[in-house]
């Protein structure tokens, strides 16, 4: 026999010890900031499903030179990214008119990341000159004709497709008025999403779309929450048009884990009735993923600094210090890879910039604008490699 009642008794004992022990190590007290320099107590096992780790650069990429563009995106290898979020804008394609293609900026860019083995996540998005609203003088107006957007969009699937694209993401923060001009309209949106799905799937059935980027704002000055907006289009039957939905849920100066209540932009994808969550099963389509195409944090802007520390924050916060930016990235990295939920994080940006403080757009970066890294560079990097997130 293995032992008598005696031994069984000691060996239950034993185990209820290891199990105490264990859920202290695991467990951080309340409202505890993770460190960058502690071990990571998360075990080292990869999320069940996809997870794709990017890091997205807006429309950075398409200016730089050769030397660069291979700089910009040798980060995304280091921090162990497999995928780079891109603009591909319709503007600097077909500047002049709709006869007129100019890719070759763009050819750069998708033959710099396919030397690195980086699938494309491209945002096509904003409207030239000539295929705008009499009146509307933006690049993010609407555009005039929707069918005009969906044959550009049609033209890049047939360009690039094949270049292991690993999405589409048809427009990004269409639900505020500065990226939806004049004024948010989801019904516009929606008629825009249909036309340009179908134009890309029309080239490439396999094709994956995403919804264009919501952004995390109430329905206030012009903007519209993203559940509400979320809501409409899934009226008209967007929902069915797309693989995934994209989602910006910024929650600095806390953390995503302290972030879930169903007002934070964190608890806005999965708490509560207008959730992202509820709505997509409200409307038949509970298993759409939401993808964080953008999440990160400034480190200098106009106001006032946080550490994380609650008497550090107030209204005067814009931005946080360089250490809670590397707690913040260590903390999402670790929060998305336990949310069956998220299809993936890309993290925005790589670099800042600028060094005007005048706003806090400027300072996003793992690096600062002169090229030097941030803590939060390094804490990336170590998360993705402890959590096992990397390319597969």
């Amino acid at each position: 026999m293995a032992g008598g009642p005696g031994t069984r008794v000691l060996r239950s004992i034993l185990l209820l010890i290891l199990v105490v022990v264990g859920i202290l190590t695991i467990v951080p007290h309340r409202g505890q900031a993770p460190s960058t320099s502690a071990p990571l107590q998360s075990a080292r096992t990869p999320p069940t499903r996809p997870l794709q780790i990017g890091i997205a650069y807006g429309n950075t990429l398409i200016g730089m030179d050769e030397q660069d563009l291979g700089n910009a995106l040798d980060d995304a290898v280091s921090v162990g990214a497999g995928t780079i979020r891109t603009d591909l804008a319709w503007g600097d394609v077909q500047p002049d008119g709709p006869d007129e293609f100019q890719w070759a900026r763009f050819d750069d860019v998708v033959h710099a990341a396919q030397a690195r083995s980086l699938r494309l996540l491209l945002v096509v998005a904003y409207t030239p000159h000539w295929a705008r609203p009499a009146g509307c003088d933006s690049d993010k107006c609407a555009p005039a004709d929707p069918a005009r957007f969906a044959d550009f969009a049609r033209a890049a699937a047939e360009r690039y497709a094949s270049e292991d694209v690993l999405g589409w993401e048809i427009w990004n923060e269409q639900n505020t008025p500065g990226f939806w001009a004049p004024k948010v309209d989801p019904e516009a949106y929606t008629a825009l999403l249909q036309a340009t799905s179908t134009a890309i799937r029309g080239v490439d059935p396999s094709a994956l779309i995403l919804l264009g980027g919501l952004a995390s704002v109430d329905t206030t000055d012009g903007g519209m929450a993203p559940g509400q907006f979320l809501s409409r289009i899934c009226a008209l039957g967007g929902n069915t048009a797309v693989g995934a939905i994209a989602y910006h849920p910024y929650t600095y100066p806390y953390l995503a884990s302290e972030s879930r209540r169903d007002s934070t932009p964190w608890g806005r994808m999965n708490v509560g009735r207008n959730s992202l969550r509820s709505v997509l099963s409200r409307y038949g389509t509970p298993d759409l993923p939401i993808w964080l195409t953008e999440y990160g944090a400034p480190t200098s802007g106009p106001g006032a600094a946080s550490d994380g520390d609650p008497k550090s924050i107030s209204a005067e916060t814009t931005h946080v210090t360089e250490e809670r930016q590397a707690q913040i990235a260590r903390d999402v990295l670790m929060t998305v890879a336990q949310d069956r939920h998220v299809g993936a994080l890309i993290w925005y940006s790589d670099r800042d910039l600028g060094e005007d403080t005048g706003t806090n757009l400027n300072f996003y970066g793992l690096r600062r604008s002169d090229g030097t890294k941030k803590p939060a560079f390094s804490s990336f990097k170590v998360t993705v490699g402890h959590l096992d997130l990397g390319p597969r």
